[in-house]
């Protein structure tokens, strides 16, 4: 076979995961971070163009809506992760960076439809094309109170609405067909009629008439991703997404969860290969394994026992604070919150045995996600095995803390998997969509 006939090596897909001061809960109280840098734009700037240095395809931020509940002096003692607002935050850094893409993560629960069409769309206009939307549902009685409502909506609700909301968003992206602007002063026409279309909805959640004043977005949709990892999570993510991102803890699991949802994809009548899969990985990196090991050690030692049961009853959706903290895991019915994430850390204190202090000094890392420690090398072994055996197409990088773990994956790790073809060296497009490798869709009036 011939050099021009041969088929491009499959490379990795790498998003940067930016939240606060780093990953692991107690990267604020680490003596190389400075905490202030999580409530500061430019140490953001920063950390979107070591990304970029890097080649990621994206930087990808979180979000949740509203203040956790609890006791103050409790609260007080964790760091905040979502300090900025992240569509504001992506259209700041998208005057900073060229080529790496820009993911939101915006709720389907608590905002119009309308509003989140046209800030994305906005977004990809602003950036050239780099934008991407994490679309999640909102999973905690404190975000419902925050917009007036006593609690969460139930769990396959929200996944039923966010699925119509999908439709309507898309909808109203393709609410003019490309170029549809002639600036004809002398026949005084500043659009051409033929190519708006205005939609007109009525669902079972939704109904409006209404189209964007903007033209298509530059990728014709934002790239569509999506989380949840529950049976409801799986086939939204199987109708709509076109990344998904994930918490796995092993191989066997990975495989299970990347087979299993592209098998879903292929049920939908869409290309399993069009749906890549990130599961999120918190690399703690040395110049060897030892001294990736003391770091590690290092950042549990900072972990708060008061912050790690909040986090972990949080994330399970039950109070922890009253059950001996070397005990067992009590007894949980898995409620209408964060089911998959919830059924994980659930499933890890059965399968070994661990107690409540043991499951939270694991969560406290990276809130699920696969925790990984060594030299480049040894990280790059561990991320090519899931690579290559049907577990991943990339991989979500949540660093412990900002910015020394994300510089050091770039400076590191990225020239040892650019040595083994593994990642790519250069951008060879303009727009998160080439990335990805992920076609342009037709606008459904097309």
């Amino acid at each position: 076979m011939s050099e021009s006939t041969r088929p491009a090596r499959r490379h990795m897909h790498l998003g940067a995961f930016l939240q606060g001061v780093g990953h692991h809960i107690g990267a604020w109280r680490h003596p190389d971070v400075d905490p202030a840098q999580a409530t500061q734009l430019e140490p953001l700037k920063h950390l979107a163009r070591v990304a970029e240095r890097g080649k990621f395809d994206a930087i990808f931020f979180a979000d949740t809506l509203g203040f956790p509940e609890g006791p103050a002096q409790v609260l007080a003692k964790g760091a905040l992760p979502y300090y900025f607002e992240p569509l504001t935050l992506l259209a700041a850094l998208a005057g900073v960076t060229e080529r790496i893409g820009l993911v939101a993560t915006t709720s389907t629960t608590y905002l119009a439809p309308f509003h989140l069409a046209r800030k994305f769309a906005s977004l990809d206009h602003i950036s050239g094309g780099r934008a991407g939307w994490n679309l999640v549902t909102s999973g905690t009685d404190w975000e419902a109170k925050s917009f007036g409502l006593p609690q969460q909506l139930p769990h396959k609700e929200r996944y039923l609405r966010a699925r119509e909301y999908v439709d309507v968003v898309k909808g109203l992206w393709d609410s003019f067909g490309d170029d549809p602007y002639v600036f004809d002063k002398q026949a005084g026409q500043f659009f051409d009629p033929a190519k708006l279309h205005v939609l007109d909805h009525h669902g079972e959640y939704f109904q409006l008439k209404g189209a964007l004043q903007s033209q298509r977005p530059v990728q014709g949709y934002p790239v569509i991703i999506q989380a949840g990892s529950s049976g409801d999570g799986q086939d939204l993510a199987a109708a709509t997404a076109e990344v998904v991102f994930t918490a796995q803890q092993n191989l066997p699991d990975a495989q299970k969860f990347y087979r299993g949802l592209k098998a879903r994809v292929a049920e939908h009548g869409r290309d399993p290969a069009a749906v890549k899969i990130l599961p999120g990985v918190l690399p703690v990196i040395g110049r060897t394994d030892a001294e990736a090991k003391e770091e590690f050690e290092q950042l549990q030692s900072l972990i708060d026992p008061v912050i790690g049961i909040g986090l972990l009853s949080a994330l399970i959706g039950i109070d922890l604070s009253t059950y001996p903290l070397d005990g067992p895991l009590p007894d949980i019915t898995i409620g209408e919150g964060w089911q998959s994430r919830a059924q994980l850390f659930v499933d890890m204190a059965r399968k070994e045995n661990l107690s409540i202090r043991q499951v939270y000094e694991r969560v406290a890392g990276a809130r699920g996600h696969r925790v990984i420690w060594g030299s480049p090398q040894s990280i790059v072994d561990q991320l090519e095995s899931w690579f290559h055996n049907e577990a991943a197409d990339g991989f979500n990088i949540l660093a412990p803390t900002f910015p020394h773990g994300l510089e050091a994956f770039v400076d590191l790790v990225i020239p040892e998997l650019q040595r083994r073809d593994l990642f790519r060296t250069e951008y060879t497009g303009r727009t998160l969509r080439d990335h990805l490798g992920l076609a342009r869709p037709r606008s459904q009036y097309a």
